[in-house]
């Protein structure tokens, strides 16, 4: 999984499935910086309720 996609995806669906969450909480020991602030946005928008923890119909 790349956590740019994942970020993208994310925004553009208003949803982070509860595997996608896994994933980030388990790799980001070994995030960039960049991967870091990224991952930081991610949180921000899930605290406004902007991203729902959910799951994407059809979404591969």
């Amino acid at each position: 999984m790349n956590l740019g996609l994942l970020f993208l995806k994310s925004i553009s669906t208003g949803v982070i499935t509860s595997e996608e969450m896994n994933w980030l909480t388990s790799n980001q020991p070994h995030f960039t910086r960049v991967e870091e602030a990224t991952a930081l946005k991610l949180g921000r928008l899930l605290d406004r309720g902007l991203i729902q923890i959910g799951c994407r119909i059809g979404h591969n």
